[in-house]
């Protein structure tokens, strides 16, 4: 599966958590296009992705107003038709609802959002493989349900 990254993080826990991600991919037999910045989006490995996962952290107070950082940008990412993707988002308390809006940010680029996970900081090595994972499943899913008639 050929996967593309677009990541956002602020203290690096993020970025840490792609590396992470796309190293375990790699070990499947994936093959990782690009890993880039989400405002700064490597357009020839978004086009060369079947697979485009998207990150983020999580930013507002720490029991209200949680939301993914720079949903909007996200949101206005180049159109991701016809490509599938999957979320996910760091956090260090508390997430609320961020999944869900980072999920809608990601679909609103025509992306088939196919999962995601919350990632806690002080959990990074856990809650990667456990989003690798879900991932290989959901795309073994996506395959079964292309073979259906």
């Amino acid at each position: 599966m050929k996967t593309a990254l677009l990541v956002e993080s602020l203290t690096g826990n993020t970025w840490k958590a792609a590396e992470m991600i796309a190293d375990k991919l790699a070990q499947e037999h994936w093959t990782i296009t690009g890993v880039s910045k989400v405002r700064q989006p490597d357009l020839a490995s978004i086009q060369a992705a079947e697979l485009v996962l998207v990150g983020t952290w999580t930013h507002g107070l720490f029991v209200v107003g949680q939301a993914p950082w720079a949903a909007a940008t996200i949101s206005n990412l180049p159109a991701m038709r016809n490509k599938h993707s999957a979320v996910f988002m760091t956090y260090a308390l508390d997430a609320g609802k961020s999944l869900d809006k980072l999920t809608g940010a990601v679909g609103a680029t025509g992306a088939d959002v196919i999962g995601g996970l919350l990632i806690k900081r002080n959990h990074l090595e856990a809650h990667t493989d456990a989003f690798v994972d879900r991932l290989i499943a959901a795309v073994a899913d996506l395959g079964e349900t292309a073979r259906t008639p």
